[in-house]
């Protein structure tokens, strides 16, 4: 019954621990990402709703590249400070066995790899292409914020402007050069219109409307190799039509599992993901979701390494860090060449398995005889 209860305890001791740290690196990376999310606001004109939303869908994309390092953390902390407090100790004193522990450790991994498959195959797909369609279907909210003054801004499909000066909404020495038929009925023929440059002296920014004083129309029609020059007074451009250079289609990171998956179970997808030229790329994906969780339990292994004494307490602690980087980085590393290589995908396929199938029976036996 003690026994129960001391598992139990350093269990949920393990996953707070695990998710304390978790939400931290979450929440520095998230700040940074957030900064670099400005862009959405300050070059496409989205609006502050479509940004903190977008943001917050994009946390369960950062969250879980945190898991393993999160872990190893956790576990470190864990044994180090009840070994430092000489609890374990007293737990073997009074007959606790060291397999006991070990069981836990793994047991923790098991539950925190579940968590990162669930993450991995399922919610960040899932909340990656709700923040992808939220921009689809989003529409720009205002023209003022992707208004620099001098600096050429290409913010706009088939839209490229400048301006001279910038005083709140009122702006100066405008140039508007359109590739794209964004700005339409300035020409007698628009469709024969291949470029329309606009060249104004004073404009007024107002939301998606954009007011122009003194100025020309200069409309280029490549087929007959001449140039139509309109002047105006005063001009009202609606911009309406203009869409964002943000891509709209999904990525490869936000597509499915389940689609993924499709492209090698059914030879007869004609998903546009499933071409020959982008099945190198979702190899290494799919493995990232669904293998490189399994490399978990292998940190707790590692890990339980600190449970043997030690003369140098420093030095073990150092082994354990060494050797768990390495992991780290090997997993991180090797995985990009999964795709390219048939040797290494099945390699690090069966890495998980081999190491925890060999090295979990070698600490069952060592915990006994210790």
């Amino acid at each position: 019954m003690l026994q129960n209860k001391i598992y139990h305890n350093y269990f949920f001791e393990i996953i707070k621990t695990f998710f304390t740290i978790i939400f931290g690196l979450s929440l520095i990376a998230f700040t940074v990402r957030a900064v670099n999310f400005l862009e959405l606001i300050v070059d496409n004109g989205y609006s502050l709703s479509t940004y903190f939303k977008y943001s917050v869908l994009n946390i369960f994309g950062i969250a879980p590249k945190f898991f393993p390092l999160a872990f190893l953390i956790s576990i470190v902390i864990f044994i180090i400070k009840h070994r430092d407090n000489s609890e374990f100790i007293i737990l073997w004193t009074a007959g606790v066995k060291k397999t006991m522990i070990l069981n836990l450790l793994i047991f923790s991994s098991f539950s925190v790899m579940f968590i990162y498959l669930i993450f991995s195959t399922y919610l960040t797909p899932l909340a990656l292409s709700k923040s992808r369609e939220l921009l689809s279907e989003s529409k720009f909210n205002s023209f003022l914020p992707t208004v620099r003054a001098q600096q050429f801004s290409d913010s706009f499909k088939g839209l490229t402007f400048f301006v001279d000066r910038k005083i709140n909404n009122e702006i100066e020495n405008i140039f508007l050069y359109d590739v794209g038929k964004n700005l339409k009925n300035f020409s007698s023929n628009i469709s024969d219109t291949d470029s329309t440059t606009i060249i104004a002296e004073k404009g007024i920014v107002r939301k998606k409307q954009l007011f122009l004083i003194k100025g020309q129309i200069i409309s280029y029609k490549k087929s007959k190799n001449e140039s139509e020059v309109l002047k105006f007074e005063q001009l009202n451009i609606d911009l309406n039509r203009l869409t964002t250079t943000v891509i709209k289609k999904l990525k490869l990171q936000e597509t499915s599992t389940l689609k993924l998956l499709s492209c090698f179970f059914n030879k007869k997808s004609e998903l546009r993901i499933c071409r020959d030229d982008t099945k190198k790329e979702i190899i290494p994906l799919l493995i990232r979701r669904l293998i490189l969780p399994a490399y978990i339990p292998l940190l707790a292994l590692i890990c339980s390494f600190l449970l043997f004494k030690s003369k140098s307490l420093h030095s073990s602690r150092i082994s354990v860090f060494l050797y768990s980087f390495v992991l780290l980085v090997f997993v991180e590393l090797v995985l990009k060449y999964t795709g390219s290589n048939d040797f290494i995908k099945y390699f690090y396929i069966a890495t998980p398995m081999i190491i925890f199938g060999s090295l979990y029976p070698l600490l069952i036996y060592k915990f006994s005889k210790s």
